[in-house]
């Protein structure tokens, strides 16, 4: 069979449930968990996305293509979704945007659908704005630990980082080299006090992640973190069947 290479649109087998989360609050969230296709499952992530005030959502390009390659390449699930008030193409969720309070709801919905699922206890990846609804709210019974992405720290308190010290889960932070609101230097202070949190400087990376080096780098610290025993880095040709997203009508 001929192998295809691993492009910014590629979509690689899974299988994709759309979801209707519902929290505590009574919201209705929209969501998509996928799944492989084929062979076993590793492990689990769930997403938390960018500023939905900003255009983040649940397709924001580096979840998008976690769900897009993961399930294939290693196995592993990816639950996505929009939190409360935000659109994508999958639709509207319910409520409003809540600066990182209401967000924490949110945040368990998609854990319990996990749970009540049966799949293994799922790791958390925030970028940007969900890093700050993470570190808020993501110290949730099983929850192994967290990678952060481009963490910004906006609505992250004192308490919040002090809260995963004393817990002790285990805690990785991406922070590229020319991000926009926190580069490397200005993290290892921030975080200090979290002595378990392993800090991971990326260079010649910015907030958005844009171009393949930066997304792979990403997709594999999620392989190294999630399912270890995945050899990394991830491969950049696919074997098998593959589409690209526009033959799907998938977002852009």
């Amino acid at each position: 069979m001929t192998s295809h290479r691993i492009t910014a649109n590629s979509v690689l087998p899974a299988t994709r449930v759309p979801l209707t989360l519902r929290t505590a609050d009574g919201l209705r969230l929209v969501g998509e968990a996928a799944l492989p296709a084929t062979g076993p499952l590793t492990g689990v992530i769930v997403c938390a996305h960018p500023l939905p005030t900003h255009g983040g959502m649940m397709d924001s390009h580096l979840q998008r293509k976690a769900s897009w390659r993961l399930p294939a390449l290693a196995g592993i699930g990816v639950v996505r979704f929009n939190t409360r008030g935000t659109s994508s193409a999958a639709g509207r969720s319910d409520g409003a945007f809540d600066e990182a309070r209401g967000e924490g709801l949110d945040l368990a919905a998609a854990v319990d659908w996990v749970r009540t699922e049966g799949l293994p206890a799922p790791w958390l990846v925030g970028w940007s704005f969900g890093t700050d609804v993470v570190l808020k709210h993501g110290l949730l019974p099983g929850i192994p630990g967290a990678l952060l992405l481009s963490p910004p720290l906006k609505y992250t308190s004192d308490e919040d980082l002090a809260a995963w010290a004393t817990d002790g889960r285990r805690l990785v932070a991406m922070v590229p080299e020319f991000d926009d609101f926190l580069r490397p230097a200005q993290a290892a202070t921030r975080f200090a006090g979290i002595p378990q949190l392993e800090l991971i400087a990326v260079p010649g990376a910015k907030h958005l992640w844009v171009g393949e080096p930066s997304v792979r780098r990403v997709l594999s610290e999620i392989v190294s973190l999630v399912a270890p025993q995945v050899p990394v880095p991830l491969p950049t040709e696919w074997p098998g069947p593959m589409v690209q997203h526009r033959d799907l009508q998938l977002p852009g």
